[in-house]
């Protein structure tokens, strides 16, 4: 009955499914795995919402990749909240908005103070956990990445401008990308409006002031998309009818998968498709989408409970909190609502293993939302899991013509100050 209700509300209200591409390819390798949760899961895939892209990279003699994506159940339009996951393009957009403005003094380590000039919209002036105890572009992008930091996603959001970010998306190709709020709780209207911002120097003179931006352009709402019987709203009222993600962030599978592709690989996409990143916004991002928390002095956070393994789900094993001393993989990941996502570069530099992995599940057996009750440790973690396990596995016994140089990706990471005696953070919204 519980999967029935579920299946009438998702076909009532959101009629216009493409056909879910699934590849015997990829089917067949997934099949390799015993595991009981797993297959049972696989078993049925549109109850939990299940897509799977892996991508596998071959090179040629020159060391140049091609990229060829296998599909498991994936549709762009079969919804699913994207959560933390859209902090990746935040961040390029960002470090893409500096570039194009060419303000003297201003780029992505410039001090900034966030002002407000609008309903519920709330100032920083100040960021302990940075170097140099301000807000800047830098320290929202690695609290972004390192432990996928809320706070980091609103501030990006408010400096690019909800206009701005759609129809740079769009310009790029990202006709289903829809990034239409913050995490903060606001009003249609009020994600609308963005903090008045300024850029400061190190006395504290302002270099630059970016008014508060409003966006005048339309969403395309027509799509209805409920899930779930219940939830609860802000108020903590429990409200017994599905929960409404129309208007909200949406981040397709497939178009997260690309944007991953896109800042490691520029290279491999159409120019159009790329973001405007300099040589080394490029080295910033891939290092911050790889190096752990254990191995960052700003932000300083709590290791035991933000581990190396904490965002990168595919190797995140509920017995062991290490990473393998020869990976690094390079991601993004979001859960909320129930919907556990991660999309992943994973690079065995020992084995010379390469591959791209994204993946969404929906664990949420009493289908109500919002309720904090989700089967994040007892089905979406092991889950993602055992699925990352297989791909890597598979991938290590593949053939390949050509061993992959991956030098590109050996980065020199910080290390932990053993003299710094400031108190780790613990408990950030995220």
């Amino acid at each position: 009955m519980r999967k029935f209700f579920l299946l009438i509300c998702l076909v009532s209200t959101f009629t216009l499914y493409a056909q879910h591409k699934t590849d015997a390819f990829l089917k067949n390798i997934l099949s390799s795995n015993n595991d009981s949760l797993f297959q049972r899961v696989l078993a049925d895939p549109d109850y939990y919402r299940l897509q799977i892209i892996y991508t596998q990279i071959n090179r040629d003699k020159n060391n140049v990749p091609t990229f060829r994506n296998y599909y498991f159940n994936v549709d762009s339009l079969f919804y699913f909240n994207p959560a933390s996951t859209v902090k990746l393009p935040l961040a390029a957009l960002s470090l893409e908005k500096l570039n194009e403005m060419k303000k003297p003094g201003v780029d992505k380590y410039t001090s900034m103070q966030f002002d407000s000039a609008y309903a519920l919209q709330e100032k920083e002036l100040y960021d302990s956990s940075s170097e140099t105890n301000y807000p800047s572009i830098t320290n929202f992008i690695k609290k972004a990445f390192l432990i996928s930091d809320n706070d980091a996603y609103n501030r990006m959001y408010q400096f690019v401008g909800q206009q701005t970010i759609n129809r740079k998306l769009k310009e790029k190709g990202y006709k289903s990308i829809r990034i239409t709020r913050e995490f903060m709780g606001f009003t249609e209207d009020q994600n609308r409006h963005t903090n008045p911002i300024n850029f400061i120097d190190e006395d504290g003179k302002i270099i630059y002031n970016q008014p508060m931006q409003y966006n005048t352009d339309s969403f395309d709402f027509s799509h209805t998309i409920k899930i779930g019987k219940a939830h609860y709203d802000n108020n903590d009222s429990l409200i017994n009818e599905p929960i409404d993600f129309t208007k909200v962030n949406n981040l397709p599978l497939e178009d997260l998968q690309k944007i991953l592709q896109t800042i490691l690989f520029p290279q491999s996409v159409p120019q159009q498709q790329r973001f405007n990143l300099t040589k080394d916004d490029y080295a910033f991002m891939k290092q911050y989408l790889s190096q752990y928390p254990s191995e960052t002095n700003y932000p300083k956070y709590d290791t035991a409970q933000y581990y190396d393994s904490y965002v990168k789900f595919f190797f995140r094993d509920s017995m062991h909190h290490t990473m393998p001393a020869n990976i690094r993989v390079f991601n993004k990941v979001g859960w909320a609502y129930g919907f556990l996502i991660d999309a992943s570069y994973v690079v065995d530099f020992k084995n010379k293993v390469e591959f791209m992995l994204a993946s969404i599940i929906y664990a949420n057996s009493d289908e109500i939302l919002n309720d904090d009750k989700y089967d994040f440790e007892t089905v979406a973690h092991p889950f993602t899991y055992q699925l990352g396990q297989t791909i890597y596995n598979y991938e290590l016994n593949r053939d390949r013509k050509y061993k992959p140089d991956l030098s590109d990706f050996i980065i020199k990471y910080e290390s932990r100050d053993p003299k710094d005696t400031r108190p780790s953070m613990k408990d950030a919204d995220n």
